[in-house]
Order: structure tokens, then sequence, then C-alpha cells
């Protein structure tokens, strides 16, 4: 505490924060300033956006597709035309390498006997000695995709199926079919939407998770039944027409899939069978949402067959592509859908799922490339969750991490940031229930959810922490944001004007109102009104980087400015 404009700055800037919203039951539901964030009528539709393409619909198109944009995201896309640019957003990658053995401990003994130090326990046997292990393993692998993901949309893609299709890898508490699950979710991100649900309706996490491999024709559990029309295909709302009736035939079509327990019990694999004595073979009938469907009971292998024309008739529903449609608006440009919206983007959306035999891609394409996404009310217009405020912090300002190739290092670099996020309200592949994160689908609250006094307090001192001393990891150590590395990849950092509007760019995806703008510069020149004290501060230091006193110079005005920059209510918003 010993820099002064910590001390200045630090309380007055959360009390103003604090100021700008209203608290109901420890949840924001309102800013108190309706002017300021209210979102206006937008009225434009799925029509190709022809506007300007620079760097402000270039931040808005990353943030909304990433979990943080770093300057060489932005630069890669300055060089691509509008549909280059979208092309390359929804380009899939390669699967990244499987988690590994991160647990081992010589000094306690613990170690895997059957996983070597640094390699992958995916094909091991199950071993419950080492499963709390291997599922924070695989938390921390899936928090090292996100940090480290390419400027396209793909490891968002896999987030948004995973809160939209929930397992929980503490509930099923089988490492190994969490990490298939996940790597089905990625197989299919952009892919079939009908094969995804088929292969999530036989996917061994989720028969864990929703009891699936325990619905047999003696005591059939309507869990998945339901939830696969409630939450993961037709949806809660009012065109949603299924009936309870509907619930339970469903729930006596999926009756019979199952687990080869005796391989589970003698080699630990899990594979998934149909037995065919455990299924009703009685037939089922649906109600007249689904056109009075009748799906006919088989006896035998024949069976399986009723899973797929159980899942033709969902897709031959229209509610399920507006649900999935509706959802994906909701995720990726505004939390609301009003009846203008319905009309003008989700209903052309659902016909362009449809009319494409329910692939995801074109819907993803059309949806990012539409004049409504890239509308200035849906700028800079939802609330980060913690992963976008984390991650997007450590990727803008290019904190480099543990320089260490050791698991257990990057093991309590990862595990810091995943129990930072739990802490509130986001532990990551556990969300709070099968409907996901409440945030994601909870009228009309929806992403204030994020935002409570103590998260946002918790924000404030988290960026300050990472200004002055460095993002505090498990093993005691600090991981420090270097301001003047982060600077030098600028177009002009010796520009105190442009510096800060490049700032503000990246980290807010907006230049800073006049205001803002004012004090961000009083704070980087000491209150001087004269540029040339920051240019000569900082080509002094380029001219002799050694120079300790230099580098204490520029320091001690980046600090202060960075500090108050991240303060900005804008941090939180995307």
């Amino acid at each position: 505490m010993n820099n002064p404009n910590l001390k200045s700055y630090h309380p007055k800037n959360y009390k103003e924060l604090l100021k700008k919203y209203r608290k109901v039951d420890e949840v924001v539901l309102e800013p108190i300033d309706k002017t300021s964030r209210k979102r206006k009528a937008v009225a434009s539709g799925l029509e190709t956006y022809s506007g300007s393409w620079g760097d402000e619909e270039i931040m808005h198109l990353l943030k909304r597709c990433t979990f943080g944009v770093r300057k060489s995201d932005l630069q890669q896309y300055r060089e691509l035309s509008f549909a280059e640019a979208i092309t390359a957003a929804v380009t899939q990658g390669s699967a990244p390498p499987p988690p590994v053995n991160d647990y081992n401990n010589a000094e306690e003994s613990f170690i895997d006997p059957d996983v070597p130090y640094g390699e992958t326990w995916i094909d091991a046997a199950r071993n419950d000695t080492f499963t709390g292990e291997r599922v924070v393993s695989l938390k921390n692998w899936l928090i090292q995709n996100m940090v480290n993901q390419p400027p396209t949309i793909e490891e968002k893609m896999v987030f948004f199926w995973h809160n939209l299709l929930p397992t929980k890898a503490w509930d099923v508490f089988f490492p190994k079919l969490s990490y298939r699950y996940f790597e089905m979710l990625r197989r299919n991100a952009f892919g079939n939407f009908e094969t995804m649900i088929r292969e999530l309706t036989l996917d061994p996490s989720m028969l864990l998770f929703l009891n699936g491999a325990f619905n047999n024709k003696d005591a059939p559990d309507e869990n998945y039944g339901r939830e696969l029309q409630e939450l993961f295909c037709i949806g809660k709302g009012p065109s949603a027409q299924f009936t309870e009736g509907d619930v339970q035939a469903a729930a006596r079509v999926l009756t019979g899939w199952t687990f080869d327990w005796d391989t589970w019990d003698t080699t630990g694999e899990v594979n998934v069978v149909f037995n065919k004595w455990l299924h009703e073979t009685s037939d089922k009938q649906f109600s007249s949402f689904y056109g009075n469907r009748l799906i006919q009971g088989r006896s035998d292998d024949s069976g399986t067959e009723e899973l797929d024309e159980l899942l033709d008739m969902i897709f031959d529903n229209d509610e399920t592509a507006l649900f999935i449609c509706r959802r994906l608006y909701s995720y990726f440009v505004y939390h609301e859908v009003d009846e203008t919206t319905e009309a003008n983007i989700i209903v052309p959306l659902a016909e362009v799922f449809r009319n494409n035999g329910y692939e995801i891609r074109p819907v993803i394409e059309a949806l990012l490339s539409s004049a409504h996404f890239f509308d200035q009310a849906n700028r800079g217009a939802m609330i980060k969750s913690p992963t976008e405020f984390l991650f997007g912090m450590w990727r803008t300002l290019q904190m480099k991490g543990l320089d260490s190739t050791d698991p257990a290092d990057l093991k309590d670099q990862n595990s810091s940031l995943l129990w930072r996020m739990a802490g509130e309200g986001l532990e990551v592949a556990d969300p709070p229930s099968v409907s996901g994160w409440p945030a994601y689908y909870q009228a009309p609250s929806f992403d204030k959810y994020w935002i409570t006094t103590d998260t946002i307090s918790n924000r404030g001192l988290t960026t300050d922490s990472m200004i002055y001393w460095g993002f505090w990891i498990r093993s005691g150590s600090q991981i420090p944001i270097d301001l003047i590395e982060f600077l030098k990849e600028f177009d002009t950092p010796e520009d105190p004007n442009l510096m800060l509007e490049e700032a503000s760019l990246l980290l807010h995806g907006i230049s800073p109102s006049e205001v803002e703008f004012a004090d961000l510069k009083t704070i980087l020149l000491s209150g001087q009104e004269n540029d040339t004290y920051w240019n000569s501060a900082w080509l002094s230091l380029m001219n002799d980087p050694e120079n300790t006193e230099y580098r204490l110079v520029v320091e001690n005005r980046l600090k202060p400015t960075f500090q108050r920059l991240l303060q900005l209510g804008e941090t939180n918003l995307f």
C-alpha cells in the first residue's frame, strides 16, 4: 500500500461503481441510470452486415467469439475482409492434447501406479484413490484450452453446449467419462445437432448423470426423457406444448440403454449396450404436439430403432429449431428475445437451421454475419461471466503464466483460476443444475446474476492485485502483468493519446468517453498537461531498457492508469 494512487483510487472507485446498481437479494437487477446502459430496440435483421469494418467491429466479433482478445488477434483480423473474418471465426481446429497426471506427489507418497507423471489418464483403469485428482486435472485442462484458445469461436461453442446440455463432473465422479463427454461436445460443436443429441443420449456420463443407465421396463426413469424435451430440444416457452404423457412415453422408448456391467467391474471400461430384456416393448403414443405420433414397440434388438424414431419426431417439430436459435442468440448476441427479435432473427434463423438439416455451422455463420449482430445496441450490452472477465484480462494483458512445462506448476496456475471463478459462481464443468448456469436462462435477471455486491468488489480487488502484485496462485507465488511488454505491441505506445485509445479498445472494445479519457490521461501524466512527459519517459526507457530509474518512472505511471482503466464499468461488459 505504498503507492499513493492505490490508496486514493481503490476505495473511491468501488463505491462509485456500486452506486450504479440496485441490490435485490444480492442480485443486481438493473442500473439506476437507465439512460447509460439501457439497450434500445433493435430493428435490424438477419441480412448480411454491410457497414464499416474497422477495429471496433473486429473487437465486437472477437469479444463475443472468444474469452479475451489479444493484440495479435486484432492484428490478424485487420488483414481479413469481413467475409474472411467470419470464416476464420467459425474455423474448427484439431482437438487439444488430453489432460495428464499432474497430481503425483512423491513427498507425500501419492503416486498413481497406472499413469506416469505427465502422461494422460484418459485410458487408465478407474482408481478411486485418484478420482478426485483426475476430476481437477480435467477442469485444469478445460481452463488451459480456454486460456490458450486461438481467435475462433470453438472454445466458446464447447462451453455453450456444455451449459445447454450439461453434466456435472463431481456428480458423475468418473473423469474418464467426463472427458469423453467434452470431446463429444467438441466433435459435434459445429456439426449436426440431431447427431449430437443422439450421442448425448448414449453418452456414458449423461447415462449416469440423469439415471438413463438405470431406466428399465420395471421402473421407467423419466429424468432424461423430460430434460431431452424441456431443456435440450423443445424448451419451456409458450409454444412448447408437450405433455406429461410425452415425457412418460419418451422414458419408455429409452428403456434398456445401459452399461455392460460385467466389463465395468472387471476392466474398468465403460461400454454402452442395449439390453432388450430391460426394454419396454409396448407401443408409445405421443400427443398432438408431436402430431399424435405412435412409436411401435419392439421386442428384439430392433428396439434400438425406437431411439431414432423418437429423435426424428422431436426434430420434425418446428419448436426445436426455434428453441436452439433462441439459446444461441441469447448467448452470443443478447440475453433477451423480444417480439421484434423473434420475428426478425429467430424465425428466419430457425429456417436456416431446418433447411440445412440441423447443421450448426450455417446458423452460426448467419448470426455472426448479420446486421443485427453488429447493431450498436448489441455492443457492450452483456455482462461478462467469470470466464470472460478473468480469462479476458489474462489473455488481453498478455500474462505469460508460469514459465514451466512441469504439470504441477500448470496445475497450480490453472486450479487457482478455477477456484477464483468458482468463488464468483462459475466452476468449470460443474454448473449448479441440469439447467446450466442461471445467467444464461433465468429471466428477468439473466447476466446480472454475475454481479453482486460481493462479486463486483472481488473483481476490483482482482484487477488491483494483478496490476500491482500479480495473480496469486496456490503455491504462494504471483504471476505479474508486465505492462511495459504489453505496450510494446501497441502501434504508437509513446503517444499518450493513441496509447490510451488502443488500451481502451483492447480491454473494453470501445473508446473511452471524454470524461474517462481526461481522467486516465491526468493519471498517466501525473497531472501535467504536456504530452512530452509520457513521450520522453517511454522513449528514454526504450533507448535504455536496462535503466532501472527509467523503468520505475514508466511503471509508476502505468500502474495507476491501468488500475483506473480496469475499474471502469466497461471492464465488466462485452
